[in-house]
């Protein structure tokens, strides 16, 4: 990241040492053969998905599973759970008969006629304990309030029925479905104000006027993102001389002001190459560098938005907003600045993915 800032996921995990330990308690309980399920649930901009990608960097010698919700598939049924099995399908033959045919056909692999919800829950609690056989398995899914509904309903009657398999099921959401409810949960607050302050300091490498610092602190009400964001934009001047925060937006509409300017700042082919980035909801690298490639963008696209803090290419793709960052809408942001970009396209501001950390098993950071 550029600027001398931190990276999302450090920023945000900063103060929540009693999350990260409920965390690695579940992840040592996978590791001796227990299973485990919880939904880390606060608003957006909190730091759920930073909780999550702590959890994965925990889990280096555990297979791990990823899905996200997206609303644009919320009406697609099993979009979710596709994402989910993917790495784990060559496991399809192990199960039983039944099981294995539900699932082919759920998933389009074979023809046949709509199976049963209650086989298909069946059959994902068998796929999983057949993965955990040969290592404990973690799977996450983040924003689960835009699971569609099959793929909700068939992961709870999961989340209900694990019992000794080695599988740790992690969901990240504002507030759970129906389907989720009644699940363990892991409620995330907005940081003390002394973890506030620390935060502004470790993102502000010069003086920070202790007006200004005290204002972001009042207005953030301890959510990372708006700690971060409030203080962008502000000349060293501004943050050293206490002339204080702009007050005539709202702090949502400061924070879009904030990621609509890094956005615009960019030339056009990075804003192509962050549209791109974040219509790939699984943050798999390969494939979004297949799509720059056909758009005729280069890997030279990436050093101004990486500079920015927008976009990051490795095992995984990583956009700027985060996930949840601060309502849906700012999701669309860098989605819809980058879509009116000129030679873009039409951007929707209301659909679409924003990630501060892909979602799915990176295969490799090549670049064009």
């Amino acid at each position: 990241m550029g600027g001398g800032r931190a990276a999302p996921s450090e920023l945000n995990v900063r103060g929540r040492e009693a999350e990260c330990a409920v965390l690695d308690a579940l992840l040592e309980g996978a590791r001796a053969g227990r299973s485990g399920v919880l939904v880390v649930r606060g608003e957006a901009g909190i730091g759920k998905t930073a909780l999550l990608e702590y959890a994965i960097e925990s889990a280096s010698d555990l297979q791990v599973a990823r899905a996200v919700g997206v609303e644009s598939e919320r009406e697609l049924a099993f979009a979710a759970l596709h994402q989910l099995c993917v790495p784990i399908l060559d496991r399809l033959e192990r199960l039983p008969g039944p099981q294995r045919d539900a699932l082919q056909v759920t998933f389009g692999l074979s023809e046949g006629p709509v199976p049963d919800r209650f086989l298909v829950g069946l059959a994902l609690l068998g796929l999983l304990a057949e993965a955990a056989q040969e290592r404990a398995l973690l799977c996450v899914v983040d924003d689960a309030q835009w699971l569609d509904a099959a793929s909700a309903q068939a992961l709870a009657f999961v989340a209900r029925r694990l019992l000794a398999e080695s599988v740790l099921l992690l969901f990240a959401a504002r507030q759970p479905s129906d389907e989720l409810v009644g699940l363990p949960e892991l409620v995330v607050e907005g940081l003390r104000e002394s973890d506030a302050r620390e935060l502004l300091r470790s993102v502000i490498p010069g003086r920070l006027d202790e007006r200004i610092r005290e204002q972001v602190v009042a207005e953030a009400r301890g959510n990372p993102l708006a700690l971060v964001e409030l203080t962008r934009g502000l000349s060293p001047a501004q943050l050293a001389g206490g002339f204080g925060l702009p007050g005539a937006l709202s702090l949502e509409g400061r924070i879009q002001r904030s990621f609509l300017a890094r956005v615009d700042a960019l030339p056009e082919d990075s804003r192509r190459l962050m549209l791109a980035a974040a219509a790939e909801p699984t943050g798999d690298p390969g494939l979004v560098w297949r799509a720059a490639r056909r758009l005729g963008i280069t890997a030279a696209a990436l050093g101004p938005a990486e500079s920015a803090g927008l976009l990051e290419v490795g095992a995984r793709v990583a956009v700027s907003p985060p996930a949840g960052a601060l309502g849906r809408l700012l999701g669309g942001v860098a989605r819809g600045a980058a879509g009116c970009a000129p030679g873009v396209g039409g951007g929707d501001r209301g659909r679409g993915r924003s990630r501060s950390a892909g979602v799915a098993p990176g295969r490799g950071s090549a670049r064009p």
